[in-house]
């Protein structure tokens, strides 16, 4: 059969649910979702630990914004440390300055095509933005560090069920069987040995289709619906070409909640005229790794800055200041 691009694919799919069925939704089965600090500035500016105390809001110390800022101001903004924290629940800005720069959290890190596959099970299932990133946290770093099938097989599922009970989040159980069940996929059927993190094996024997992946994965993971394959193929595109440029609808009304293109095709298209103005010295690869690294990191920043209702700071701290 014909295979269609991502963006062909995105636009056949239904219109996207409210926001109980978007990625990092909310739901009151076990523990409440944590209350959301007020978006204030000085709420959001609070996590730069290496240089001392948080500086004081640029919309207090240069006064008010001019006006809405252009799409490449906001990009330059997006693409800044200083929007980070815009974008992370506050009890992650706190794990970090705790426990230091070098935690691997999903707002700041680069993972592997399997723990980006561990990362949309967990994200799709119904809980809040804040509980999803506290689990990924808590499972990625140290004790327990399951970042490799080997690990989680070794483990089992009593030791996972029990991390994320640290992590005090939501269907735990489900969770850490359903995280069993794809450590076992992934050495049966989607990759090639115990410790390979890549998913190759997926990319091969679908001769580098993302359809034919998108449904191979879905075969085989078990609790990887539609959401869940939408936030692995908006992150997983900085690695396999072959997806880009692709956005799912939580991300694309996330975008347009701050003014940017609201197409996948229209925010490359921009990237790629504005291309020479953007520092991007800071991401890896050769400039076409770097142009879909650039377009990730703008679309997990959009749609964090959404979750967290952030959109008017992010707006406010991008604009250009009245003289």
């Amino acid at each position: 059969m014909k295979s269609q691009t991502p963006a062909e694919q995105l636009k056949d799919e239904a219109p996207a649910k409210k926001q109980s069925n978007a990625p990092e939704g909310t739901s009151t089965d076990e523990a409440p979702p944590e209350p959301k600090a007020p978006s204030t500035v000085p709420s959001k500016r609070k996590a730069n630990t290496k240089d001392g105390p948080a500086k004081a809001s640029r919309r207090s110390a240069r006064g008010a914004p001019a006006h809405q800022p252009d799409s490449l101001r906001l990009i330059k903004y997006l693409l800044s440390p200083e929007s980070l924290d815009s974008c992370r629940p506050k009890d992650e800005i706190e794990d970090v300055q705790k426990r230091g720069e070098d935690l691997r959290t999903y707002s700041s890190s680069t993972f592997s095509p399997f723990e980006e596959l561990i990362c949309a099970v967990i994200l799709s299932r119904p809980i809040s933005h804040a509980l999803g990133l506290r689990s990924i946290r808590t499972l990625f770093n140290e004790p327990h560090e399951y970042t490799t099938p080997k690990k989680i097989r070794d483990a089992g599922f009593e030791p996972i069920r029990k991390a994320l009970d640290e992590a005090r989040t939501q269907h735990r159980q489900k969770t850490a069987e359903e995280l069993v069940i794809l450590a076992d996929a992934v050495v049966d059927h989607l990759g090639d040995s115990e410790d390979d993190v890549s998913l190759e094996r997926v990319r091969r024997e679908c001769g580098y289709d993302w359809p034919e992946e998108r449904e191979m994965l879905k075969s085989h993971v078990k609790g990887l619906g539609k959401t869940g394959l939408d936030i692995f193929a908006r992150r997983i595109q900085a690695q396999w070409p072959e997806l880009y440029p692709f956005a799912d609808h939580r991300t694309l009304s996330g975008l347009q909640k701050l003014g940017l293109p609201h197409t996948a095709e229209e925010l490359r298209k921009l990237l790629d005229e504005h291309w020479i103005d953007l520092d991007v010295k800071a991401f890896r690869g050769d400039e076409d790794e770097k142009k879909r690294r650039v377009f990730v990191q703008i679309l997990e920043r959009a749609v964090g800055v959404d979750l967290e209702g952030n959109a008017d700071v992010v707006r406010a701290e991008a604009a250009p200041r009245a003289e």
